[in-house]
């Protein structure tokens, strides 16, 4: 007996078709995030060393998705005007030829403007992430395909972490660094530990994190630390515009995903109330949050 099949109303169709499309959308925007590398767990740098370049140029989750990753830096540029005019004054003069940078931060939309805007003003760079989770594999693969020594990609080892910032740190017959830019002083103490020869002849090193400042603060008490640091962190556009209008909107982007809660009524509690604590609690109040406050100092 042949089977009948069920006739479907045509909005059913129309909305399966719609779901069908959503999917397909959202599953080649995966692709842009991961790789079946990713998925297999196999790390970049052992398909690097495997092949046999133990000392790649770059080392990115996937090159291909550099497209999509120029675009992200391209939209990250219209909303960082003030380093785009530092760029488009200083870019003839070049005040930091001869800059050899090793950088360890977060590599994303907005780090890669800065990352530019080093190159632009005559600086040569090497680039490794200071989080094994928050790399933007395709704004990484936009900058490797430029021409940057990238060497991060989301969701690293312990192993590839360290060997990714290694690869910026270890001095070549072509690559003398003399300056740091660090996000919790990991590059500064890899390259003490394993090139202090090196370390001695840095010019400087500047730390935009508080770890990384109590980091420094413990080598210089210890008498190890022999080149200048600045402390970026205490600086007046850290501590009054990031911490405070930067945390504000990711405490909600970061709770939004984490949690997919809805926050109208609920009973939240921020501990401290610095500059991030003023920015969160502003930001949970505005959705209708109860907020309570911790904080060890009354004066504030």
């Amino acid at each position: 007996m042949p089977s009948t099949g069920i006739l479907k109303h045509p909005m059913e169709q129309e909305v399966n078709a719609s779901l069908k499309k959503r999917h397909s959308i959202i599953s080649g925007r995966s692709d842009f995030w991961s790789s079946s590398d990713e998925d297999e767990g196999v790390q970049p740098h052992e398909k690097a060393i495997a092949a046999g370049q133990p000392n790649p140029p770059y080392c990115v989750r996937n090159i291909e998705q550099h497209e999509l990753g120029r675009r992200e830096i391209q939209i990250a540029e219209q909303e960082m005007p003030g380093i785009m005019a530092l760029r488009a004054r200083a870019k003839d003069d070049k005040p930091l030829k001869d800059a050899k940078i090793v950088g360890c931060t977060h590599i994303n939309a907005q780090t890669a403007v800065l990352i530019e805007t080093l190159a632009a003003l005559g600086a040569t760079v090497r680039w490794a992430a200071c989080n094994i989770y928050s790399t933007q594999n395709e704004v990484a693969a936009a900058l490797a395909h430029a021409g940057f020594a990238i060497f991060a990609w989301r969701g690293e080892s312990e192993e590839a972490f360290w060997w990714c910032i290694d690869q910026c740190a270890a001095p070549s017959a072509g690559w003398q660094p003399n300056m740091i830019l660090d996000d919790g002083g990991d590059a500064t103490h890899l390259m003490l530990k394993k090139h202090a020869a090196t370390f001695k002849q840095i010019k400087g090193i500047v730390e935009e994190s508080v770890t990384g400042v109590h980091r420094l603060y413990q080598l210089s008490k210890a008498g190890k630390l022999c080149v200048p640091a600045m402390n970026v962190n205490d600086s007046v556009t850290k501590t009054k515009f990031d911490n405070l209008y930067s945390c504000r909107e990711s405490i909600i982007d970061a709770l939004k995903r984490s949690t997919d809660l809805m926050f109208g009524g609920k009973q939240s509690v921020v501990c401290g109330y610095g500059e991030v604590g003023k920015g969160c609690c502003q930001a949970l109040k505005a959705l209708g949050c109860v907020v309570s406050l911790v904080t060890a100092h009354i004066n504030k």
